[in-house]
């Protein structure tokens, strides 16, 4: 299948979609404190988000023959991504990355942002804010007639200076009907251009930066990704919509 081109009517639904995933983020950022266990997030993010008439994107979600247990993913400190919410409680110290997707009107929206808890190393407070600011360094390219791969090189370019190193084994990726839609999105510079982006495309961007080496393992668990060298990840995540000027990002009405 090829990319899925959407229509100002399917953005709306997208825009909509989007803006409960942004509300939710919003809330469970007020909840984010030591002593909190993960599945007492996982709780009310599912309760938001049905309550806005939408359900939970990745519950139920397979991947390679298993379904996602959690209506959010929970990831803290080495692990990168597909966290499993549970009894786990965050504690002073913790970065904890928490992936959203919310579906309603069959469009999906999905967003990410990394949280500390309560005072962070300085190792830790910056890697947050260079991965939140790579997105946003990729963004001049997320235009119309400009090639994915320029966005996804200026992304790895501005974190290396950094000593941090982008996961390599993981991408963002298109997303409307389904969650995962074409085209695969790297966040790192490529030896080819990649597809050429028109307006209408919908991706799903979402920088993951470790601390040490890009090398990852996933657990016993089938989903939760860790660093293989036990440094701490971070993951920043928006829906951008390629437009016929700036890109316009979804998940971000109000900033975050």
């Amino acid at each position: 299948m090829g990319i899925f081109i959407k229509n100002p009517e399917q953005i709306e639904k997208m825009r909509v979609a989007s803006r409960i995933v942004e509300k939710t983020h919003l809330l469970l950022a007020k909840h984010i404190r030591p002593g909190i266990a993960t599945r007492e997030l996982n709780a009310l993010a599912d309760d938001f988000i049905r309550s806005q008439g939408a359900v939970p994107s990745f519950l139920g979600y397979e991947m390679t023959g298993d379904s996602f247990p959690a209506s959010i993913c929970c990831s803290i400190n080495e692990e990168v991504i597909h966290g499993i919410p549970g009894l786990r409680r965050l504690k002073s110290g913790d970065i904890v990355s928490i992936d959203i997707g919310a579906q309603k009107d069959k469009f999906h929206g999905d967003a990410a942002r990394t949280y500390a808890v309560g005072d962070l190393s300085p190792e830790k407070a910056l890697l947050m804010d260079v991965t939140k600011q790579s997105f946003f360094s990729g963004m001049p390219y997320a235009r119309h007639g400009r090639y994915l791969h320029e966005m996804s090189a200026a992304i790895e370019a501005y974190v290396k200076p950094y000593g941090f190193s982008v996961v390599r084994d993981f991408c963002g990726h298109g997303i409307g009907r389904k969650l995962h839609e074409e085209p695969s999105i790297p966040h790192f510079k490529q030896a080819n251009r990649g597809p050429r982006l028109q307006k209408g495309m919908v991706l799903a961007i979402e920088p993951m930066v470790v601390a040490g080496k890009a090398n990852v393992r996933i657990l016993d668990d089938n989903w939760t990704t860790v660093t293989k060298d036990g440094k701490p990840a971070a993951h920043y995540e928006n829906t951008v919509v390629i437009t016929d000027g700036a890109p316009e990002i979804l998940t971000m009405n109000e900033g975050a």
